[in-house]
Formats: C-alpha cells, structure tokens, sequence
C-alpha cells in the first residue's frame, strides 16, 4: 500500500500501508435483510470460496463447478518488532465466512503501521497523549473534534494538520487517535472489500502489480474486476477456505 507523506511541522505545523488491514474500516456495509435472509443462505449452500497462498489464487465455485479463479496478493509471512512489540503478518489459514461487505473502504491503520515508518525513519514511536503536546517552541497539538491540530501562539487559533501526514515532532513519530481523520486512509483498499474478521479482508488495491507477490501483512488483495466480481456476487454468509 502506499506510503503517505511524512511531514515534520517545523516552523508553522507541519501521517504508510498494507494488507492486515485492523477491525476498524468506515465503508458502507451491505446489510442483508431480514427478508432475504433464507434466499442467502440457500445460495450460500452452494457458493463457497477456496484459497490457494501456495499459488496465489482464489477460486470461487459453486459445487464442483468454478465460476471464478483470481490471481492474489498474500501475507508476506515477515515479523517486525519495535521496542518490545512485534507482528507476524501471515494470512490465516483454516475456515471463514464473509461477515460483511463495503464499498470504497476506507483503512484505519493499525499501530504497526506507524511502527514500520519509524522504523524505516529512525525515530521513536508514542501514542498521541489525549492531553495533547507541548512543545519546547510553546506551540501545542491536540486532537480537536476529529482531527489532530495544533496552537502557533498561546491564545491564538488552531490549524488542523495534514491528514495525509504523519505526526512528527523532532524525533518521535506520535500514532493519531482512532477515530480521528489524521488515522483514516481513503483509496488503499481499492472499491471494494468483504470482511472475513478479525482484521483480515479480501479487498482491491491501487497497486496492481503487487497481485500475485507474498507482500501483504494478512490480507488478500485482489485486481479490480476480480473485487468487483466477488462484490457483486458473493453473498454475506459464504464460506471461505483458506489453505
């Protein structure tokens, strides 16, 4: 996924991203009715979804007949450790079921995320305080409604920061509070995704070329047309089988 800008708000004021993709996406979700209920489960008794990580493929049949195969992007199976934390990024194997499906996606990154460009950047990492910041040169951050901001002058008006920007102040890179814009990323997982819990989406991407490489920190990404294939036809309920 794509890397967001890193700014550092120096004189004035002056947020990276992959496929474990965190519980918290804000999308529009398809919610089945009540009424449709018993037709979904009746297709979802023959429809089911198969997963090859080995080949890098997703197979959609329904019996013994296949009415789909799509070339993947999967977990790269890597570990990161910062400090006293790590995270494997491996796709899960075993029996799932599409909870949920969304269109235009919209990822709210984990705090491995934030983890990996301090790394790459060579700074600290620290949650945003909910008291907010004080800087040596008297300014102040703070989250502000919905979006992290900061006060040049004591007493004086509040700018909201960049929210394609990572947080840095000198040299620590501070993790934007769910629920704020500054932690939203529009455009990562493509048009569409269908949750299978627990973090883990088969969704689209903006990079194309990364279908069919181990790049992903869990989720299945998947081409354009393919994701809107299984948008369009894949029922909430259907099974999925990971191996």
């Amino acid at each position: 996924m794509r890397a967001r800008n890193s700014g550092r708000w120096a004189a004035l004021v002056p947020l990276i991203v992959s496929g474990w993709c965190s519980p918290s996406i804000d999308a529009q979700q398809v919610i089945t009715p009540a009424s449709s209920v018993r037709a979904t489960r009746t297709v979802s008794a023959r429809l089911h979804i198969e997963v090859s990580l080995d080949d890098r493929l997703l197979y959609v049949l329904s019996g013994r007949d296949t009415l789909r195969t799509a070339s993947i992007a999967v977990a790269s199976g890597r570990e990161l450790r910062f400090g006293n934390r790590s995270w494997r990024f491996e796709t899960p194997l075993g029996r799932h079921v599409v909870r949920g499906k969304r269109a235009d996606p919209v990822w709210r990154p984990p705090d491995w995320h934030y983890a990996e460009e301090a790394l790459a950047q060579g700074l600290k990492l620290k949650p945003l305080p909910d008291s907010g910041l004080h800087l040596a040169d008297g300014r102040r951050v703070q989250l502000r409604g919905d979006r992290v901001s900061v006060q040049v002058e004591r007493g004086g008006a509040w700018f909201p920061l960049p929210e394609d920007e990572h947080i840095i102040f000198g040299s620590t890179l501070y993790i934007p509070p769910f629920g704020s814009r500054n932690r939203q990323v529009r455009g990562e997982l493509g048009a569409y995704a269908l949750d299978l819990g627990d973090g883990y989406l088969v969704h689209g991407t903006p990079h194309q070329t990364s279908i069919g490489s181990a790049v992903t920190h869990g989720c299945l990404r998947l081409f354009d047309d393919d994701i809107e294939w299984l948008y369009t036809h894949v029922p909430v309920g259907t099974s999925v089988l990971i191996r």
